[in-house]
Parts: structure tokens; C-alpha cells; sequence
């Protein structure tokens, strides 16, 4: 075991900050070799015997499949527990629950709304607690776009990833693991819609340290110029469903087009955390279109997803 494998293990996932570049480049090695090994035939079941219990409070498709999927190849067995399944429906506190479910399983991951649950849930839990996504930070899905832009691009260090939409956790959990890698990250939003002051300090203070430039901007064609990567996610995220309409209007001009994808450089790949809305924040012609990465980068959930179980379990 080496001593990056070694600061891992029992660690809990909450956020990408919390992770050195070197751990982070180890999981994202992780995750290609445990993906080489798949496309291979090879068992890897590196967590015989050990039980992922897996809390969702929030629907899913991505999340559940691929650390159900990715749990079962690793030997392990998976548990699915709904927000009513457990006691936590009936008032039972988050810090009893982690008590509890750290005496039963050697990880928990969970998919909730408020990112406090998920810090006292760690608080609590004497075992590994991994955010399957909260409405501050989603990232386990940076991960695995970090992963997909260097699997297309053959590097990470100086590219342009231009993330065009809300200010919302991916945007967050984007700018902190471009920060960590040495991408530069530009959040295109309307106004009104930026990223969290705060997370954009911090981000800016870590890229500072890794050679690389965290910026917001309210001009999408000025954000597009230049792009290695082109990223959206839908306008109105789960629990913003009564905004929609005016999130639609707000949003009408920040949609992903051949346009749009022509100021960006060539070569640039084009990224979809999905579910997309269509015609929204893309049009179907660049999202099934050649610079397309959206399915690699969904695959590419069930490979991270089980690096960073493998790594800390």
C-alpha cells in the first residue's frame, strides 16, 4: 500500500477541497485502471464481504445505477435506502443514524438536498461517508468529468473548461476540482445566477497555488471563445421546479449551439451532467453531434464512482 492509498482509506468524499492534487490525480488513475480492467473481463472485486449502505432522499438515475453497478463489480454488496426506509423519516436524528449504520456497513453514500446532513452524517459515522450530490456540491460528478476531459484530451493542466448555466453544485464542485487539476474554469450565468461568492474565493485561492484561473462572467459568447470544453447542466435543478418558467426566460440566451460551439476552440468537446432538457440548455445537434462527450462522461460515473469507493473502503 502506498502512502497516497494509505491517506485515503477511511476518509470520508464530501468535496473535492479537501483533496490534494496528488490524491486526486491517484483516483482518477484509479478509476482508468479499474475501467481497463472492466473492458477486460478481469475481476477486480476489491471489496469482497463489504456493504455500501446508499441514502437517497433526492430521485436518480446516474448515481444509483452506477454505484450500485459499480459496488456489485467491486465483490461488495450495495444497499438501497430511501429517506422513508429508514428511521430518519420518522425523526430519528442524522447523528444516531450514523452511529447506527456504521456498526452495520463499511460505507455510506448518500444523495440529499442540504450538504449539513451530509457533514453531520460524516461527523457521526465512524466509517466512510461519500456525497452522491447536495445542492451545494455534486462531486462525485466532477470527478468524472475531470476524468473525461483527460481521456479526451490526453491532459488537464492549461485547458479552458467553460461552464455555461447556473452557479449550481456542479458549477461549484467544477471550479474546485479545475482548481486542484490546473484547469482554468469560466462559470457563464445570468445575472443573478452566479456561483456562491465564497466557493469562488476559495476556488481562485487553490488555482492560484496549481497554475491555473477560476473566473465568472455574464457573457456567454466572451466565456465560449477559446474553449478547450463547453459544459451545461439544466436551467432548474431538482426542488426549482417552481421556478422554471422564469428560470427559462432568465436562461433563453445561455444554451449550447453549433453557434455558440464555433467560438470555441475546434477540438473542444462538448459536456452534459444530465438529465438534459433538449432544445433548452442544448440543442440535440451538438449533443449527438461529433465533439460530443456526454455518454463517455456518463460511463465514466460508474468508473470514478468506484475509485473513490475502492480508495476509501
Amino acid at each position: 500500500m502506498n502512502d497516497l492509498s494509505k491517506s485515503l482509506k477511511g476518509r470520508d468524499f464530501l468535496s473535492l477541497k479537501d483533496f490534494t492534487p496528488e490524491e486526486i490525480f491517484y483516483l482518477l488513475d484509479l478509476a482508468d485502471e479499474l475501467k481497463a480492467k472492466l473492458k477486460k473481463g478481469e475481476p477486480h472485486p476489491i471489496l469482497a464481504g463489504k456493504t455500501l449502505g446508499m441514502i437517497f432522499t433526492k430521485r436518480s438515475t446516474r448515481t444509483r445505477v452506477s454505484f450500485e453497478v459499480g459496488m456489485y463489480q467491486l465483490g461488495g454488496y450495495p444497499l438501497f435506502l430511501t429517506h422513508e426506509d429508514l428511521q430518519l423519516g420518522r425523526g430519528e436524528t442524522i447523528a444516531d443514524t450514523a452511529r447506527v449504520l456504521s456498526r452495520y456497513l463499511n460505507g455510506i453514500m448518500i444523495r440529499t438536498y442540504s450538504h449539513q446532513d451530509v457533514e453531520e452524517l460524516a461527523a457521526h459515522a465512524t466509517i466512510p461517508v461519500i456525497n452522491g450530490l447536495t445542492d451545494f456540491l455534486h462531486p462525485t460528478q466532477a470527478l468524472a468529468d475531470i476524468m473525461t476531459v483527460r481521456e479526451w484530451k490526453g491532459k488537464l493542466k492549461g485547458l479552458n473548461l467553460t461552464f455555461i448555466g447556473d452557479g449550481n453544485n456542479v458549477a461549484h464542485s467544477l471550479m474546485y476540482g479545475g482548481a486542484k487539476v490546473g484547469l482554468n474554469v469560466t462559470i457563464a450565468c445570468p445575472s443573478g445566477y452566479e456561483p456562491l461568492p465564497q466557493v469562488v474565493e476559495e476556488a481562485r485561492r487553490i488555482a492560484a497555488a496549481n497554475g491555473s484561473q477560476i473566473a465568472v462572467t455574464n457573457d456567454i459568447r466572451e466565456a465560449a471563445e477559446g474553449a478547450d470544453v463547453l459544459y451545461t447542466d439544466v436551467w432548474a435543478s431538482m426542488g426549482q421546479e417552481g421556478e422554471a418558467e422564469k428560470r427559462r426566460q432568465a436562461f433563453k440566451k445561455f444554451q449550447i449551439n453549433s453557434e455558440l460551439l464555433k467560438l470555441a476552440k475546434p477540438d473542444a468537446m462538448v459536456m452534459h451532467c444530465l438529465p438534459a432538457h433538449r432544445g433548452e440548455e442544448i440543442t440535440d445537434e451538438v449533443m449527438d453531434g461529433p465533439q460530443s462527450a456526454v455518454f463517455d462522461e456518463a460511463e465514466n460515473r460508474l468508473h470514478a464512482h468506484k475509485a473513490i469507493m475502492a480508495a476509501l473502503m
